[in-house]
């Protein structure tokens, strides 16, 4: 699946994104400044947040009226009402809550904190505060951006667009694939020989998530500013499928 050295860049320079942007120019314009020549099987991470502000996924909060039962959930998680009643419209189930903690399934299927919505590294014009969303198909944004690139250079890109989650077993954060396209994002090995000739049995990697973690190393978590990065060096035989393929059902979840 990978071959003998795994190479990760930043892409320099990337401009911070506002709604409408193009975005694929943009990563184009990067890889190039890098003086990266992409080849087949290079993969591009993009910042969940990037895609997300190039899709103009903003709310304001001021519009926002919350229901009853955002209100009852705010005063147990003390969170703000307003962004409560965000979470539950972009969610359909709440999982878990207790003082500061709000874990939802989002409507794309992940189990995740606040359902995504996120305030930080966002700008809020005129003291107006505004929250940002997750992109609506982070699939098929990764298909409608290597498509772009691939015609670009003339190859066959793998693109992950990565954001950070928790694990419910663990302390911190990790960078996780929203979204995929042009690769594997989970393999099964089950039925490959190990060293000594036995079978795997119930083996299955998740590769966009390890494509994403790694890359989270240089995109940084605050204020690093370096949301793509390029990553060469990786070979796979399975064929390529959407980082929906890594959505655990709720029928084999033993944790619901």
């Amino acid at each position: 699946m990978t071959g003998a050295k795994l190479q990760l860049t930043a892409l320099p320079d990337i401009p911070m994104i506002e709604p409408g942007d193009d975005l694929a120019g943009v990563l184009i314009d990067g890889l190039r400044r890098a003086d990266i020549v992409p080849r087949d099987r290079d993969v591009l991470v993009i910042a969940q947040k990037v895609v997300s502000k190039a899709e103009g996924r903003y709310v304001p909060l001021a519009g926002i009226v919350p229901s009853t039962r955002a209100q009852q959930l705010a005063a147990e998680v003390g969170k703000d009402a307003r962004m409560v009643e965000l979470i539950l419209s972009e969610s359909t189930e709440v999982v878990r809550y207790r003082p500061g903690v709000l874990v939802v399934e989002h409507r794309l299927g992940f189990v995740m904190a606040n359902a995504g919505i996120d305030q930080s590294n966002i700008t809020h014009p005129d003291g107006q505060e505004r929250a940002l969303l997750l992109p609506r198909n982070p699939d098929a944004s990764c298909a409608q951006l290597k498509a772009r690139l691939d015609d670009a250079f003339g190859v066959d890109l793998g693109v992950v667009i990565n954001d950070s989650f928790g694990r419910p077993w663990r302390n911190g954060v990790v960078g996780v694939a929203l979204g995929a396209a042009g690769l594997p994002s989970l393999v099964n090995l089950i039925g490959q020989p190990d060293l000594y000739g036995r079978d795997m049995r119930v083996t299955e990697i998740a590769l966009a998530d390890e494509i994403a973690a790694a890359a989270s190393l240089l995109m940084g978590q605050t204020d690093a500013g370096r949301p793509a990065i390029h990553l060469r060096g990786l070979a796979w035989q399975a064929p390529a499928c959407s980082a929906s393929a890594l959505l655990r059902p709720r029928q084999i979840d033993m944790f619901r």
